[in-house]
């Protein structure tokens, strides 16, 4: 069995990043919808604040239908 090195780099997310999952997050408990496809298709790059979302979810909701249900 051959061994590969590999050049081991730690990353962390940057706040942006966090708040991309957190808005991922937030969308797929509001539409009921899987949260992994959404995951899967984020766009990283690195950044000096560490990995930054470069394609962010959009969160819409309408707030009449909000405060209907309230």
């Amino acid at each position: 069995m051959t061994q590969v090195k590999a050049n081991k780099k730690d990353f962390n997310l940057s706040d942006q990043a966090m708040g991309a999952i957190m808005m991922a997050l937030q969308k797929s408990l509001l539409e009921q919808s899987d949260i992994v496809p959404v995951l899967k298709d984020f766009k990283f790059k690195l950044s000096e604040d560490g990995l930054v979302v470069m394609n962010p979810p959009l969160v819409k909701y309408d707030v009449k239908a909000l405060e209907e249900d309230a």
